[in-house]
């Protein structure tokens, strides 16, 4: 019998076993492996945001179209288990960028590959969040499930530290081991395997989701291919009305520019520590474990905020920290720290460093599980996926913003520093936003149909 706290658990698990597609291949290892791929910080920043931003777009097209097929059909299982698919083959590719003899439009192709499944998945998976509690206890939920992911993406983050990733300098992992399988560091298989490891980790945890989760009847539910038929009318009706439902509307342009800014520190965070602080892969992946510890820590106190103070006071107040932050490592570099000049061998430019990633992992893991959860409070109680295909859209239809932006400024300017400072606008353009919202949502009359 598969009681409500095993599908509460097995969603949980699909945290767990996607985050490392974030943790180890958008922010902590493969990105930061571009700069040694291309030569340059500033040339792989360039790629890198061009890339992302792309596969973001393409995302943010189809997200509310499929929703709306899945809100129809009544069925998320088999998208799942699609961009589950598509989420193993875009990880294992990444294999092949191999340094000297690799192809950059296969790697990116790869990577956009397996971050569409990643996101597409995400979709369906957030809109079963209110078939497994309360109104009142959706907050805890996913705050809990949010700081679970982060614990996922910290232990892939580990394994990959101490058994496979060296130091070039030693050629051993960061506690002295020579690395797994007898993987060649010449060819900087160390590194590739992050690839393979990510898409197992993913295929193996995901078990507990497919045995454990299963999706309630829906009355009136109609077969795929004519849900596929009327999807666009449905959504293009949904987009019509959308704008007299102000809350929602105001959230779904707020989430917009603040999830943009934060998915921006996320996938340059690495890449900036590696090209201004010249920092080894090692040492970024601590600051990837610092920043799981406190993701996980405060997602989880924040899912218990959220349930306490209502959704919208934990966004208010990780958004105002973020900003800040973004700020603050505007200002850190090899030559000074927030504007006080240092030496080229002080580890003050490091601490500093560290303490932003730590307080990016803080603010991050509360606002994305408060952000979850007030998306549940806005939307249509018939129209889930299709409203979570909408928070995709918008998470995604200004994703590309964030990194051709940093891209385009990075290569204007040659400076890393400066090519950040475009997140700064979008974060205060959410926070503005945020005032129109109200916390429970504009009351609505279901849809039919």
């Amino acid at each position: 019998m598969i009681t409500t706290r095993k599908r509460i658990w097995g969603w949980f698990f699909f945290d767990w076993a996607s985050q490392p597609y974030n943790t180890l291949l958008l922010t902590f290892i493969f990105a930061p492996f571009m700069k040694e791929l291309l030569g340059s910080g500033s040339n792989a920043q360039t790629v890198w945001g061009y890339g992302v931003g792309l596969a973001g777009l393409l995302i943010a097209i189809a997200s509310p179209l499929l929703g709306a097929i899945a809100d129809r059909s009544g069925r998320r299982m088999p998208f799942i288990w699609l961009f589950s698919l598509m989420y193993v083959l875009g990880a294992w590719g990444l294999w092949y960028a191999e340094p000297g003899n690799f192809s950059l439009i296969l790697i990116m192709t790869s990577f956009a590959i397996g971050m569409i499944g990643m996101e597409f998945a995400t979709t369906f998976t957030n809109a079963m969040l209110p078939d497994l509690a309360s109104r009142e206890e959706i907050g805890k939920v996913s705050g809990s499930g949010w700081a679970f992911g982060y614990v996922g993406g910290m232990v892939a983050l580990i394994i990959m530290l101490v058994l496979l990733q060296v130091n070039p300098n030693t050629g051993r992992t960061l506690v002295g081991l020579p690395p797994l399988f007898g993987l060649d560091i010449a060819t900087r298989e160390d590194t590739r395997i992050v690839g393979p490891l990510t898409a197992v980790w993913y295929a193996v945890f995901m078990i507990p989701f497919f045995l454990w989760v299963r999706e309630p009847r829906h009355p009136g539910a109609v077969p795929v291919a004519r849900a596929a038929r009327e999807a666009w009318p449905q959504l293009r009706e949904t987009l019509r009305r959308l704008p007299r439902n102000r809350s929602l509307f105001a959230f779904l342009l707020s989430s917009m520019f603040y999830r943009d800014a934060l998915n921006g520190i996320y996938t340059f965070g690495g890449l900036y520590a590696a090209g201004v602080l010249d920092w080894s892969i090692t040492q970024i992946g601590i600051f990837g474990i610092l920043a799981a510890i406190t993701g996980a820590i405060f997602a989880w106190l924040g899912g218990k905020a959220d349930d306490r103070f209502g959704p919208k006071a934990v966004i208010l107040f990780t958004v105002v920290l973020l900003t800040a932050v973004v700020v603050g490592v505007v200002y850190i570099s090899r030559e000074s720290v927030f504007g006080m000049a240092v030496g080229p061998d002080s580890i003050l430019p490091d601490v500093a460093f560290y303490v932003m990633g730590g307080l990016i992992g803080a603010g991050g893991g509360a606002l994305q599980a408060a952000s979850r959860t007030m998306m549940v409070h806005q939307a249509e109680p018939g129209r889930m996926t299709e409203s979570f295909g909408l928070y995709a859209l918008t998470g995604k239809a200004t994703a590309f913003i964030a990194p051709l932006s940093i891209g385009v400024v990075t290569q204007l300017t040659g400076n890393q520093s400066l090519g950040i400072t475009p997140l700064i606008a979008l974060f205060v353009l959410g926070l503005g936003l945020l005032l129109w919202v109200k916390p429970n949502g504009t009351p609505q009359p279901q849809s039919a149909g």
